[in-house]
């Protein structure tokens, strides 16, 4: 399998797409297309953790005061699915690993995974 979830309106998902060949990837828009509840529990098999697919620099991060809180990772997999941006972003699923984010860390790391 071959999937990315991203948001086209985000410059830096936008610069990693344009980075990568995305010949034979599913691609789903998250905020035209949000992640179901199905597609979250699927990235949860891969981390094993909601927190690690939560966008913790989302600006309702901020509002909501949420730092603040003791969030739990069903407060994490509640807040992903009521709002796109709360979904850490790209996702990409490939084969049987999962890259989550921007990190240079991350994106090196799936480039030598489609290389």
């Amino acid at each position: 399998m071959k999937k990315v979830y991203f948001l086209k309106t985000c410059d830096t998902c936008t610069r990693i797409l344009k980075e990568l060949n995305l010949e034979g990837f599913e691609k789903q828009e998250i905020k035209q297309n949000p992640i179901t509840i199905n597609q979250l529990e699927e990235l949860y098999k891969f981390t094993n953790s909601y927190e690690a697919l939560f966008n913790k620099r989302a600006k309702l991060y901020r509002e909501k005061d949420l730092k603040n809180k003791q969030l739990t990772e069903d407060d994490y997999k509640k807040y992903i699915l009521e709002e796109y941006t709360f979904l850490k972003r790209p996702v990409f699923i490939v084969d049987n690993q999962v890259f989550v984010g921007n990190t240079k860390k991350v994106i090196n790391a799936l480039k030598e995974k489609l290389s």
